[in-house]
């Protein structure tokens, strides 16, 4: 056989594990994501707090009333005062809740 053919088997054989690897890998992903969105569900579920139909934490009620009537700083200062969140993380879930809405 010529060496060149060789080469070429050689690499088409590795780049075939190499692929038949990534995919066993993504497929376990796949699952992994699949459990952790289910568990996700079940975590918002609970808290009666899924995105959408306007739920959120009990506790966080007053917080969502602000985000309606539009006093945006009022609501991140509340949510602060609720969770113990910084002024980063108060923000951003204020401004999730503005979506929400």
């Amino acid at each position: 056989m010529d060496t060149a053919l060789i080469i070429v088997l050689v690499l088409v054989l590795a780049l075939g594990m190499l692929v038949s690897g990534i995919e066993s890998r993504l497929r376990r992903m796949d699952r992994r994501l699949t459990d952790m969105d289910r568990r996700l569900g079940l975590i918002i579920d609970h808290l009666g707090a899924r995105p959408g139909d306007g739920g959120v934490e009990p506790a966080l009620r007053p917080v969502e009333a602000l985000v309606r009537d539009g006093k945006k700083i009022h609501a991140i200062k509340a949510y602060r005062e609720i969770t113990g969140a910084d002024l980063r993380e108060a923000k951003a879930a204020v401004e999730r809740m503005e979506e929400w809405r």
